[in-house]
């Protein structure tokens, strides 16, 4: 890796985590729910995003936005935390629950678009 490719996966990186933060916030107002769905949401989305680019962009494009960009969008241990928290909270099912759906349907979301964009 070049150092300008480690700078640009680093920049998207930033804008990536910058996205994250305001789809995170921007949620939960809207739908007023106990659940952290702003995270769910970021995380199925970017999943779906991240299946479309490893299908449709090549080379260091590819690493640029998967690796940086939705690197920088999605987190896993942000939804870690959420889940042991709702967990902590006695919101078992929520915390459980909510933790498989999110993984399964990441998973599931992620091969839609990699077979759209194949």
């Amino acid at each position: 890796m070049t150092l300008l490719l480690a700078l640009a996966v680093g920049l998207a990186g930033g804008v990536g985590a910058a996205l994250r933060y305001l789809v995170d916030n921007a949620v939960p107002p809207r739908i007023r729910a106990r659940y952290p769905w702003g995270i769910a949401i970021v995380n199925l989305s970017g999943s779906f995003a991240l299946g479309a680019v490893t299908a449709a962009v090549p080379g260091v494009w590819l690493t640029i936005i998967g690796v940086g960009l939705l690197g920088g969008y999605t987190t896993f241990s942000t939804a870690a935390v959420d889940a042991a928290r709702l967990i902590m909270e006695r919101r078992f099912t929520a915390g459980v629950a909510g933790t498989f759906a999110t993984l399964v349907g990441c998973v599931a979301l992620a091969g839609v678009g990699y077979a759209i964009f194949a």
